[in-house]
Formats: structure tokens, C-alpha cells, sequence
């Protein structure tokens, strides 16, 4: 299939020479550019954790009037832990 595409002149004339040293065209250099960025693996995602706050951010925190005993033994209520 033809297409025309533009391509900037110095990164055109740098893919004839390299097609020239190697003994190919400007079709099979341009054809493997394209397949070679198309085989690269997908950059990955990051995960993002759910906000799963409750509560109010700004409030007082409902946990300042226990002590750590106090909140392991609520943690592990019925674990037993």
C-alpha cells in the first residue's frame, strides 16, 4: 500500500544512509522502525488503591482515646489472636 508521510529532513536523510551502509531500502528501514516501536510491550499502568477513607479527613481522630492494648484487642476480637 502507498501512503505519504512527512518526515523531517535530517531523520530522512540519517534512514537513507542507513539503509545504504546496509544494503536496503528506505521502504524495509521505515517497515522495521514502525514494526519495532508496534512489538513494544505496552508502557505498564500504575495501580492506583481505591480510596476507601471513611470518616471525616479534618474530624478528630476516633481512635485517640484508646490504648494500644485496647485497639489490638479490638483488631483481633474473635480472632484469636
Amino acid at each position: 500500500m502507498k501512503t505519504t508521510i512527512d518526515i523531517h529532513d535530517v531523520l530522512l536523510e540519517r534512514a537513507k544512509r542507513h539503509a545504504k551502509a546496509r544494503g536496503c531500502t528506505l521502504r524495509a528501514v521505515v517497515e522495521d522502525g514502525i514494526r519495532r516501536v508496534l512489538d513494544e510491550p505496552a508502557p505498564a499502568v500504575p495501580y492506583e488503591l481505591e480510596d476507601c477513607s471513611v470518616g471525616d479527613p479534618d474530624g478528630e481522630d476516633p481512635l485517640k482515646h484508646y490504648t494500644w492494648p485496647e485497639l489490638r484487642a479490638l483488631i483481633y476480637e474473635g480472632r484469636g489472636g
